[in-house]
């Protein structure tokens, strides 16, 4: 009976199906090489094209590295499929509504001008000038002033919960929430009866989770027990087990909306191991944020923007806008500016964000992260800031989630601890905040992880928080974080000939881990 549900279930048959379509194709491709020189000929050919296509205009080398390996040693193989994945994301129609969406929601982010709040901004912080400029100005997501108790920094998912499910509480007109892995357990469940009163007082609850986050976590049937509820639920980007591209695409971000009175975000999912109500890899260090006020309106604007593209419902964001400030008569309390990040452009928004922090960096820069896959752009930036006399810290995992991965952040060190960067591992278990903070003046908290998928690949989320005491939370949580991990030195951080030979093959598909 075991062995009937293993083979059976949604995963196996996926990873059968997957692995059918590739022997396929490699038999598809090596029969054209034996019957139809021409056309190997010409998909050889192609594929020298789109090599040095690849390496003249790709913006992030180091990921595509892999492309170029896979078309020079099975040059007709890799040609082949990689005009099969490029014709599937090209005529995908998740990606194509997705995008529309994208480009047509752009206009309500500006729900006001905000170039004065630049301006004024920039005159206060003029080394974060380019900052602002580029997120609302390139970027296009809005600058907020930020006022005394619109901004909530909590150090571990055990401490924010509580939060949420007050907020939710009170709701009185809507409930957007959207993660990527919801998990069945004492918080989701805590959550979802919340969520099952609010549909039955009649208000607007939708749920969106992603399809591969929740994959192991969720049954495949689990949105429409929500929707028998009430509760609108979407699975996103639904898993297929036809061989595609698109399925590299995931929703990253974690968002909740309440009334756009209140958003949370931050690393935490929705999972007991988030909250340490389980434990799996030792003490899960991670973070919630909570926003109120003004810049509550982008939140919503992301949120709607995915809704609107899987539901296929056009609808005028502006009826969920929420125009009253409850804490109108607070001070000003620097600046805040969330922002999002699409694969469907070619802006990196969230690496942009991260670079324009490090390079504007003058005493110190203070990073956690889960994984460290970088690109070279990325480790000379690194590497740079430390050697004009910048206090550059990254803190990773003690225990890793998965191995692989974790061994990959690893081989990384030795080059990072000679450029004088220092790294530090939390021993008591799994560190999952996404925290870059630098010079007690500018923080950025979200879902974007130092790795491929995250800066490259998935849709996912940040808040930038300039000038404000709150900046000062972020940067007291890593100074506690650093004191339970353990510093790799320089001789530590080199693990020898063979696991540098391994990791280096690795790597080259680290954009696919």
């Amino acid at each position: 009976m075991k062995i009937r549900k293993f083979i059976f279930n949604r995963g196996t048959m996926m990873v059968i199906a997957i692995l059918c379509e590739t022997l396929l194709i490699m038999a598809l491709m090596n029969w054209l090489g034996q019957v139809a020189g021409g056309i190997a000929g010409i998909l050889r050919l192609l594929g020298m094209f789109i090599v040095l296509s690849i390496v003249r205009t790709s913006k992030h080398l180091s990921s595509d590295l892999m492309w170029i390996f896979i078309i020079m040693l099975f040059p007709v193989f890799g040609t082949g499929l990689y005009i099969f994945l490029g014709a599937n994301i090209l005529t995908s129609k998740e990606m194509w509504k997705l995008f529309n969406a994208t480009r047509d929601s752009a206009k309500y982010y500006k729900d006001h001008d905000d170039k004065k709040i630049i301006d004024k901004a920039t005159s206060e912080y003029p080394v974060c000038g380019g900052l602002f400029k580029y997120l609302s100005g390139h970027a296009g997501f809005t600058a907020y002033e930020n006022k005394e108790g619109d901004f909530d920094y909590y150090p571990l998912g055990d401490d924010g919960f509580p939060a949420m499910l007050e907020e939710m509480k009170k709701a009185k007109q809507y409930i957007f929430l959207e993660y990527f892995i919801v998990s069945r357990g004492e918080m989701w469940d805590s959550m979802h009866e919340i969520l099952k009163q609010k549909a039955e007082e009649g208000l607007d609850v939708r749920v969106m989770y992603d399809d591969l986050g929740s994959f192991t976590t969720l049954p495949m049937s689990y949105a429409k027990t929500l929707r028998k509820e009430g509760i609108k639920c979407i699975p996103f980007n639904r898993i297929s087990p036809i061989l595609g591209a698109i399925m590299n695409h995931r929703d990253h971000r974690k968002i909740l909306v309440i009334d756009g009175k209140t958003a949370f975000s931050g690393g935490v999912n929705l999972a007991d191991e988030y909250i340490n109500k389980v434990e799996k890899y030792g003490h899960w260090k991670d973070n919630i944020i909570r926003i109120k006020g003004d810049a509550v309106w982008s939140y919503t604007v992301m949120f709607l923007t995915h809704w609107s593209a899987l539901s296929d419902e056009k609808e005028d964001f502006n009826k969920y806008k929420c125009d009253v400030h409850e804490n109108d008569g607070a001070n000003n309390d620097g600046y805040i500016i969330p922002y999002g990040d699409t694969p469907l452009d070619d802006d990196h928004v969230g690496q942009d964000v991260y670079m324009n922090i490090l390079n504007e960096a003058y005493n110190y820069c203070y990073i956690m992260t889960p994984y460290l896959i970088l690109d070279t752009e990325f480790v000379n930036a690194l590497n740079l800031a430390a050697a004009r006399g910048v206090d550059v810290r990254i803190i990773t995992p003690g225990v890793p989630d998965k191995k692989t991965v974790w061994g990959v952040t690893r081989s990384f060190y030795e080059t990072l601890t000679a450029g004088g960067v220092k790294i530090y591992e939390y021993t008591p278990g799994f560190v999952h905040a996404k925290v870059f903070v630098s010079d007690d003046r500018v923080a950025t908290v979200g879902t974007i992880n130092l790795d491929y998928r995250s800066l490259y690949l998935h849709f996912e989320n940040g808040t930038c928080l300039i000038g404000s005491r709150k900046v000062m939370d972020v940067k007291e949580d890593v100074l506690e974080t650093l004191e339970k991990c353990k510093e790799i030195t320089a001789k530590e951080a080199k693990f020898g000939f063979f696991f540098n030979f391994k990791y280096s093959i690795i790597r080259i598909f680290a954009g696919q881990l």
